[in-house]
């Protein structure tokens, strides 16, 4: 199979009996006739892992819980029997297993001792631990899948135990333990798949690594990301930390002469303190932390979405949801972002460079807001995401399913 491909054909089998431990997602308004009638042949019984130290709800922690969140929706509207084990507090609308994340109390003994490690690293630790355990004993024979989004290494490090297939979706550029854990693991079943062509390049090329990555963009549900009218201020939606870059979005809309509104958790107090709050009042404005339909109207108002990495992002969710709601894009020319815009919906420029940032942003005004859109409903969409996932769930698991 050619790396940036997935799966040539589906192959229908037939399923277990469901857990009765699993959940279902009543809340999800009803899919359009051709997904809502899933052939029962087809139907999977899946298990999504999701991060243990930030909850899959609203207002999401990034753009990995809001993924996580819209996929595990998709697939439960489509008919699959879906279990998220994800991190305390997730949205109890979904068909959700906490994690078992307990707070450690360490004796003062194992506190000195120089090989003390974070606590919160061991509390996840001991999560995914147990859930491997869990998926790779009692729970063997509950799931004809896993799909991982974790960003730890255990899950990958112990897919060669599980007994079905597992699908890791790569959220990050290599880390050193997720790059040892597909080193250890050695020939393991997890079917890799990046975000974005440049995300799937830098795992390629990993040392050690040296196998198949497919791509499978992340998608926005264009029924939530609704098109705005735009004409309003600019707009930085995000987490507010150094790396995401949001004083340079200031920097730029100052230089331009325009109002910026920003919408995000401040992650890191002291950054935000040194370079953002002085200018607020002053043409800058912090939203604070949206709700999604309080972000979606603020994102749909603006005239223009600026996107302002330091460093390489792996997709770049802020640039499709933007589009979703038809507003351009302007940003710096960053890892996968090169991937989703395009001169019709926005304008790229040389990463860092302030000055190119606000001479664009003028440009990017003048843009079709119908053409955003259409780009976003092209490349971003959800359904064109999970009919991927789909497919390759299908080629990945019938095997296994036929010989239930």
């Amino acid at each position: 199979m050619p790396e940036n491909t997935l799966t040539p054909s589906r192959t229908p089998g037939t399923h277990g009996v469901p857990s009765p431990r699993r959940g279902r997602l009543h809340a999800v308004p009803s899919a359009p006739p051709e997904r809502a009638e899933l052939d029962a042949g087809r139907r999977l019984r899946i298990a999504l892992i999701a991060s243990s130290r930030y909850p899959i709800a609203e207002p999401f922690a990034g753009g990995l819980e809001s993924h996580v969140w819209q996929l595990t929706r998709s697939l439960v509207a489509r008919g699959h029997e879906v279990t998220l084990f994800a991190g305390p507090g997730s949205d109890p609308g979904l068909p959700v297993e906490p994690l078992a994340v307990r707070r450690l109390e360490m004796s003062p003994a194992a506190r000195a001792d120089v090989s003390m490690a974070p606590e919160v690293f061991l509390e996840d630790h001991h999560a995914y631990l147990s859930l491997m355990v869990e998926l790779t004993g009692p729970r063997a024979h509950d799931f004809d899948l896993v799909h991982n989004h974790a960003l730890h290494y255990l899950p990958l490090a112990m897919a060669p135990a599980l007994r079905v297939p597992m699908v890791s979706t790569l959220h990050c550029p290599p880390t050193p333990w997720l790059e040892s854990a597909l080193q250890t693991a050695g020939p393991t079943p997890a079917h890799l798949v990046a975000v974005s062509e440049h995300t799937a390049a830098t795992w390629r090329t990993a040392a050690g690594v040296r196998r198949q990555v497919g791509v499978v963009p992340n998608g926005v549900d264009l029924d939530r990301w609704v098109a705005g009218p735009g004409g309003g201020p600019l707009i930085w939606s995000g987490r507010i930390v150094p790396e995401k870059g949001t004083h340079l979005a200031v920097q730029a809309a100052l230089a331009a002469g325009r109002e910026l509104q920003i919408a995000g958790p401040v992650v890191d107090q002291g950054y935000f303190d040194r370079t953002i709050a002085p200018f607020l009042g002053r043409g800058v404005t912090h939203l604070g932390h949206l709700d999604h339909p309080d972000l979606a109207r603020a994102v749909g108002r603006a005239s223009v979405a600026l996107v302002t990495p330091c460093w390489d992002e792996p997709y770049g969710l802020v640039v499709a949801e933007a589009l979703a709601c038809g507003t351009p894009v302007v940003a710096f020319a960053r890892g996968g972002i090169p991937e989703i815009v395009t001169p019709a919906c926005g304008r790229l420029v040389p990463a860092g460079d302030v000055g190119a940032l606000a001479e664009a942003i003028p440009q990017a005004e003048q843009l079709s807001r119908a053409a955003a859109r259409d780009r976003a409903r092209a490349h971003c969409s959800v359904e064109t995401m999970v009919d991927r996932y789909e497919q390759l769930y299908d080629a990945l698991a019938a095997p296994a399913v036929a010989t239930a």
